[in-house]
């Protein structure tokens, strides 16, 4: 089976790569994309040996395309070689690991050329996920999760007639125990120092927030054709439990590992076989315990601006990734303070309401403008503190 990586040089990229180097006799890399990281590419390059690799940020270089070309690899260049590689006849499998808005048009690529997608980009379908899924049924491409609790949830079900409810664990990050009054002095650094996982800076401080799980939240709404009010949160802080699901009959079926995101990858890639991760098998003689609590909202008011964002529909959704990206840059630049994200994410949403979502220029459209209303915010509050 032949796979395109797309992200290679994160982290979900570089655990998909080790999974795959770990079955030589299953897996081939087809393709490896990054956006800018022409090092970073080139020693993956080295050592996987692709067809293809893609710098989608970056415009023609001649002298980068004869050192990839050493290694046997054409290199292509700019967004559209993504979704190229990404619909290539010749790849089987896609893995989506683009973080935010960028991954979009790949994944929808992807799924448009029916092809396995391992869904690792939750934007795609947050912003867009009647058109994802549509895409999905008309193509017939098979969408299965990596996101550990969405894999965890897909592992879980075997009825889904009979779910009475999808229960999404979270670490609650680096802050749950912070006393709130002291949310606003955090820095970048605290906010991406994630007790449990080894994740990018973007997602890090989704995790900070809860918007991550905010937007797991609509993602699961998508995957598993699951009403809101059918999917619950709770804080776990040891990341063993990855995700629930409570049947009517009052059974409740849970699926455990260690946190190691080769786990869901090798799930996701074998499937419905079972593959060897490299992860370290879980000791439950070890485990002191497995607490559960409910998120307090006070404290992670992104994680209701989500909720808000499904109920609300159509492009609202769009809006809520696309001033969340921009706020969570502004922290990590330094011109916002970490309590202020989910002040921005809600002004947007106030000022822009929600819109039909038939297409995906209205998606896109809807995606820009959310962009340029939260700098506008942003910019506003600097003014004020100056």
């Amino acid at each position: 089976m032949k796979i395109s990586v797309l992200g290679a040089t994160g982290s979900i990229g570089a655990s998909t790569l080790d999974v795959i180097a770990r079955h030589p006799e299953r897996y081939g890399v087809h393709a490896l994309t990054a956006r800018a990281s022409s090092e970073s590419l080139l020693a993956l390059c080295r050592i996987h040996h692709p067809r293809y690799a893609v710098l989608s940020g970056m415009a023609e270089d001649p002298g980068l395309r004869r050192r990839f070309a050493e290694t046997g690899t054409e290199l292509l260049f700019g967004a559209a070689a993504l979704e190229r590689v990404a619909a290539d006849p010749d790849c089987h499998a896609v893995m989506a690991a683009i973080v935010g808005a960028a991954g979009l048009a790949s994944t929808l690529a992807a799924v448009r050329a029916g092809k396995r997608v391992l869904l690792a980009n939750k934007e795609a379908l947050v912003m867009a996920g009647p058109l994802v899924m549509r895409a999905a049924r008309d193509a017939g491409a098979e969408l299965l999760p990596v996101d550990s609790e969405h894999n965890a949830v897909f592992q879980c079900l075997s009825d889904h007639k009979a779910v009475r409810r999808i229960l999404l664990t979270a670490s609650g990050g680096p802050f749950r125990a912070l006393p709130t009054d002291k949310l606003d002095a955090v820095t970048p650094e605290q906010a991406c120092a994630h007790p449990n996982w080894t994740m990018g800076r973007k997602i890090s401080v989704d995790s900070a927030t809860m918007m991550n799980k905010g937007l797991e939240v609509i993602e699961a709404h998508w995957l598993f054709g699951a009403a809101a009010e059918t999917i619950e949160v709770l804080i776990h802080p040891q990341s063993i439990v990855h995700s629930m699901v409570e049947y009517l009959d009052g059974s409740v079926i849970a699926q455990l590992s260690n946190p190691d995101m080769r786990v869901p990858i090798a799930h996701a890639l074998a499937y419905p076989e079972r593959i060897a991760s490299g992860a370290q098998s879980l000791d439950l003689v070890l485990l002191k315990n497995l607490s559960f609590e409910k998120p307090d909202e006070r404290r992670f008011p992104c994680l209701r601006l989500a909720y808000q964002a499904l109920a609300a529909g159509g492009t609202a959704p769009a809006v809520l990734n696309a001033a969340n990206e921009v706020a969570v840059e502004s922290f990590l630049a330094g011109h916002l303070p970490f309590t202020a994200i989910a002040r921005i994410i809600g002004d947007a949403l106030d000022a822009l309401g929600t819109g039909p979502a038939g297409d995906l220029p209205a998606v896109l459209a809807a995606d820009a403008a959310a962009r340029r209303t939260a700098r506008g915010l942003i910019e506003a509050r600097m003014g004020r503190a100056a």
